[in-house]
C-alpha cells in the first residue's frame, strides 16, 4: 500500500496474518496424538469430564494458547534486536539471550526448594536473571566495538551459548538423575502445558503479553531509532530511555518464555527475516504481523511435532522442529552479509 500508513491502513494490512493464525491454530486443534471428535468435544465444554473434552480443553487448546504467546513473542523480541543493534543476524537465541536464561532457568530448578521464591517462581526469577546479565554483556561487546559491530555481536553470542551449555552441563552432573532429567528435558523446548503447574503459566503468559504490548506500542521511535542514535534524538526520542525500556521488555518475554517453554531457538530469526519481504521496514506494520505469525510458526511447527507422534513413538520436543528449520536459515543469512562482516 502506498501513501502514509493510516490506522485504517494497518489494520487492513494487518488482516491477512490474523486469518492466516486463526486458520493455523483451528487447524491444530484437530493434530494429536489420537483421533479426536473436535466438534463433540467442543460442544460438551470446558467444565466436562468426558475424555474427548477434557483432552481438547484441558491439552489442546492451553497448548496452541501457549504456542501463541510464546512464539508471538519470540518474534517480537526478534524485531526488536535486530532494530536496535541494527544486525540482520540478531535473534535472542543466536546472541545468547536465550541460553542466558536456560542458565538462569537451570539454576533456579535445581535449587528451587532453597530459594524463598520456591519452584516455579524460582525458575521464572532466574531466568529472567539470566536472560538480562546477557543481554547486558552483549550489549557492552557493542558499544566496546565501533558501533554495533555485527561479528562482534554475533561472536559474543556464540561465545556466551557455549559458556551456558556447558555450565548447565556442569550442572546436571552435579545434582541428583531426577534432577538432571528434568532440565534435560526442560532445555530441549516444549508446548507440554499438562507437565507444568498453572502458578508458572500464569505469570509467564501475562509477563509476555505485558511486555509484548509495551514493545508494540513503542514502533514509531523504534523506526527512528533503527536509523541511528543521532537521528532518533533529532526527532525527539530519549534514545537511552527507549533502549532500557525496550532491552528490559525484550528479556522478561524471553526470560518467561524460556522458564515455561525451555529452549526454542531462531522463532525470532525466521519469522522478521520472512515479513520484511512482505510487510517491509516499517516497524509499525512488522512488528504487529511478527507477533501474529510467530505465534502461528511455532503452533504450526508443535502440530508437526503431534503428527509425527505415530511414526516415532515419541513426542518430539517443538526446540528440535524450530532449530530444524532455522540453522538453514541462519546459515543462508550468514552468507548473503559475509561481506559486510568481513
Amino acid at each position: 500500500m502506498s501513501g502514509p500508513l493510516t490506522r485504517r491502513r494497518l489494520y487492513l494490512s494487518l488482516a491477512p496474518f490474523v486469518l492466516v493464525t486463526l486458520a493455523i491454530s483451528a487447524g491444530a486443534l484437530f493434530v494429536g496424538t489420537a483421533p479426536l471428535d473436535v466438534a463433540r468435544a467442543f460442544s460438551l465444554g470446558p467444565g466436562s469430564e468426558d475424555l474427548e473434552a477434557a483432552v481438547f480443553w484441558r491439552l489442546r487448546v492451553p497448548r496452541i494458547l501457549m504456542g501463541l504467546i510464546l512464539g508471538g513473542g519470540l518474534a517480537g523480541v526478534g524485531v526488536v534486536f535486530q532494530a536496535l543493534l541494527r544486525n540482520p543476524l540478531a535473534d535472542p537465541y543466536v546472541l545468547g539471550v536465550s541460553g542466558g536464561a536456560a542458565l538462569g532457568g537451570a539454576l533456579g530448578l535445581v535449587f528451587a526448594p532453597l530459594t524463598v521464591l520456591g519452584g516455579a517462581g524460582a525458575v521464572q526469577a532466574c531466568a529472567f536473571s539470566g536472560a538480562l546479565l546477557a543481554t547486558l554483556f552483549l550489549w557492552r561487546l557493542a558499544r566496546g566495538a565501533s558501533g554495533a559491530s555485527a561479528l562482534v555481536i554475533l561472536l559474543g553470542g556464540t561465545v556466551f551459548n557455549a559458556f551456558a551449555a556447558a555450565a548447565v552441563l556442569l550442572l546436571q552432573t552435579l545434582v541428583p538423575p531426577d534432577r538432571a532429567q528434568a532440565v534435560l528435558f526442560w532445555l530441549m523446548g516444549s508446548l507440554r502445558v499438562e507437565l507444568l503447574p498453572p502458578v508458572a503459566l500464569a505469570p509467564a503468559a501475562l509477563a509476555v503479553l505485558g511486555s509484548v504490548a509495551y514493545l508494540l506500542l513503542r514502533t514509531a521511535p523504534l523506526n527512528a531509532l533503527a536509523l541511528g542514535d543521532l537521528e532518533a534524538t533529532a526527532v525527539g526520542v530519549d534514545v537511552l530511555k527507549l533502549r532500557r525500556g525496550l532491552l528490559v521488555a525484550a528479556c522478561l518475554v524471553v526470560g518467561a518464555a524460556v522458564s515455561v517453554g525451555g529452549l526454542i531457538g531462531f522463532v525470532g530469526l525466521i519469522v522478521p527475516h520472512f515479513l520484511r519481504l512482505l510487510t517491509g521496514p516499517d516497524h509499525r506494520r512488522l512488528a504487529p504481523a511478527a507477533v501474529l505469525t510467530g505465534g502461528a510458526f511455532l503452533v504450526a511447527c508443535d502440530a508437526v511435532t503431534r503428527a509425527l507422534f505415530p511414526a516415532l513413538g515419541t513426542d518430539l520436543p517443538v526446540g528440535v522442529v524450530t532449530a530444524g528449520l532455522g540453522g538453514p536459515v541462519f546459515l543462508y543469512l550468514l552468507w548473503r552479509e559475509r561481506e559486510r562482516l568481513a
